[in-house]
């Protein structure tokens, strides 16, 4: 493959890249205020799976253990000597990162590492839908691909993310970034143990991406347009075939899920445990006793901040404010309306949604909404299925009414981009 041929790719990578770093502005050039990753891949570094908890930046979002009694509990009250201190997310992001942190240590740049990642992730996803295209699963246009490229990068949730670096931004993006290498490795199942091994990446990084296995599963074993029922009566005569892209798939995503099995179950004694039963001093520890981490009771709040919050308006003297909830996807995400009214139905269209309800409705049921943030952030681990969705569908990009929304989603997420101060400068506000 030439560099000829990848120039609406290098272009895309580049233009997003300096546009990204612009609205990052004084951020770019230091690090965030939630390096979390950085002091994972340290700790890697120095030999260790736990902290030092004498250089931890901040008091936020970090998991203290406690032994008591031959158990592992969560620390409560002041801190002891003996406590453990970690990390409670995924750790693929400190993977990634683990050279970087080998040449500056601690001092190592989030924020520009976030926007380099992001601007990747915008140039990845328009040659997944160069690929639909290819393979006829799209009738779009470059221009056309290269636009909804565009809508990903500036006209969703995503452009506040990338430019922020923190822990928490940090891996929206480089999850949108490996769902779009895991899809590419995914389509018809023809590339299964690459597909794995991008999935446990994905899933490493945003484990509700686990759900989006859903969309392998679907291309391996009924992988046809028409009636999926039947295609899986019919997969016995098959199935060798489909066994096999199935083994490789596991075989692909094994190595690194074994590997953050035993470091689950080092750190905090469960083979699936990544640390939030164990945050310290945070304000959803009480929801967690209470209810679990997922529970029904939380879903009324998180409907509401995905569909429900919009923008306060003061009008004496004129004032626009957002709700540290976030913001409603209909105003942050506008497309989504074309998606519920395709022109078309093509091959693609159930298995991507079927994958998106598989992502979205775990999180609706999950003990955060967000909070805090512009928009609702937790849909970027489905967003790149929307925009394929909408790909797919047949609506024209010259539609006035489709122009319309996009001209909304670009707008309100400029505004993000500009107004949102992140963690730390809300809870100063606060």
């Amino acid at each position: 493959m030439s560099l000829r041929s990848l120039r609406v790719e290098l272009a895309l990578f580049a233009c997003s890249y300096v546009l990204l770093a612009c609205f990052s502005s004084q951020r770019f050039l230091r690090q965030s205020e939630a390096p979390h990753f950085v002091y994972q891949a340290k700790a890697w570094l120095e030999g260790r799976l736990d902290l030092d908890p004498q250089v931890l930046p901040n008091p936020e979002d970090w998991a203290c253990v406690r032994e008591l009694q031959g158990r592992k509990v969560r620390c409560e009250g002041r801190p002891t000597p003996g406590d453990k201190w970690y990390v409670s997310f995924p750790p693929f992001p400190a993977l990634l990162m683990l050279p970087f942190v080998a040449v500056h240590g601690y001092q190592f740049n989030d924020t520009s590492f976030t926007v380099f990642i992001g601007a990747l992730s915008i140039a990845l996803f328009y040659a997944l839908l160069k690929r639909l295209s290819a393979d006829g699963e799209s009738e779009r246009a470059d221009y056309e691909n290269t636009f909804i490229a565009l809508t990903l990068g500036f006209g969703t949730v995503f452009f506040y993310c990338a430019i922020r670096g923190e822990v928490w931004f940090t891996a929206e993006v480089i999850g949108v970034g490996l769902t779009c290498l895991y899809v590419h490795a995914a389509l018809r199942a023809r590339r299964p143990a690459l597909a794995g091994l991008f999935f446990s990446m994905a899933v490493l990084t945003r484990t509700p991406l686990l759900f989006a296995g859903t969309l392998f599963l679907l291309e391996c074993l009924c992988p046809q347009a028409g009636e999926r029922l039947q295609q899986l009566k019919r997969l016995r005569s098959e199935y060798p075939l489909a066994l096999r892209k199935l083994a490789l798939f596991c075989l692909g995503a094994a190595p690194l899920g074994l590997a953050a099995a035993v470091n689950n179950f080092l750190r905090f004694g469960s083979f699936t445990e990544f640390g939030h039963s164990f945050l310290y001093n945070n304000r959803v520890n009480a929801d967690i006793d209470r209810f679990g981490l997922f529970s029904l009771s939380y879903l009324a709040r998180n409907l509401k901040a995905a569909f429900l919050i919009f923008p306060e308006i003061s009008l004496h003297p004129f004032r626009l404010n957002y709700d540290p909830n976030g913001l409603s996807l209909l105003l942050t995400f506008p497309l989504l309306i074309f998606l519920i009214i395709p022109k078309r139905i093509p091959r693609l269209h159930w298995p991507l949604w079927w994958t998106v309800a598989a992502c979205a409705l775990p999180g609706l049921f999950y003990q955060n909404t967000g909070y805090i943030q512009f928009g609702f952030r937790f849909s970027l681990d489905y967003t790149p299925y929307l925009l394929l969705l909408f790909a797919v569908g047949g609506w024209a990009i010259k539609n006035r009414w489709v122009l319309a929304a996009s001209a909304l989603g670009f707008v309100v997420n400029f505004w993000g981009a500009v107004a949102f101060r992140g963690y730390t400068e809300m809870v100063r506000r606060w």
